[in-house]
């Protein structure tokens, strides 16, 4: 283990999953409302180190013999995400619910949950370009320590989806109010249409 370079990787892989995006956008919003907290963390996480493995051994030309792959991932994630922001505005508009400060019932259940994490995860191109692509790249600087770059990356996602999942549980009393929690949902909405935007202009 070459932990100068296991930092290296763990730095670069915070460094990409930090910006707000829909995948962080959903999490936040599941360790607010305490639902599934464990199972969404993880599956963000395992997705990121599945990613990340594919990427670091070499295997981030998939797009390049399979060039279809792209633009359906591209369509059907913007599409995914325009949806899923017409839900989050919906809930802004009508909801008068406050975030209940006691553990409440999961509204979509926990396979709802783990598809809509699973399709926010992997219907977005961008996820592969920043695990698959760019951090495969970056590991061809580090040849014979790729292992410590890929580990050092994947403890970075880990590190970060479970903070953040877990970390929410402290801006719970400001959800209390109403009015916050449908300023979120509308937040929440304009991230899904801004990424599903970009999508699809930059096709």
């Amino acid at each position: 283990m070459n932990l100068t370079v296991f930092f290296t990787g763990m730095m670069m892989g915070l460094s990409l999953i930090v910006a707000i995006g829909a995948q962080n956008a959903f999490v936040l919003r599941q360790g607010l409302r305490g639902e599934h907290v464990l199972a969404v963390c993880a599956t963000c996480a395992v997705s990121d180190a599945i990613l990340i493995t594919l990427g670091v051994t070499g295997l981030g030309a998939v797009t390049a013999w399979l060039p279809w792959l792209e633009p359906v991932m591209r369509y059907g994630g913007a599409a995914f995400l325009i949806v899923y922001g017409a839900r989050s505005l919906r809930s802004a508009l009508r909801s008068s619910d406050a975030l209940s400060t006691e553990t409440s019932p999961a509204v979509n259940g926990l396979v709802g949950t783990l598809v809509t994490c699973l399709a926010l995860t992997w219907l977005n191109p961008h996820v592969y370009l920043d695990t698959v692509v760019l951090l495969g790249t970056i590991a061809t600087r580090f040849e014979g320590a790729r292992a410590s770059f890929a580990l050092g990356a994947i403890a970075g996602s880990f590190l970060f989806f479970f903070a953040l999942g877990y970390g929410a549980v402290r801006l719970r009393p400001l959800f209390a109010r109403p009015s916050a929690w449908r300023i979120l949902e509308a937040v929440i909405a304009l991230v899904m249409w801004a990424i599903a935007w970009r999508l699809i202009v930059d096709a």
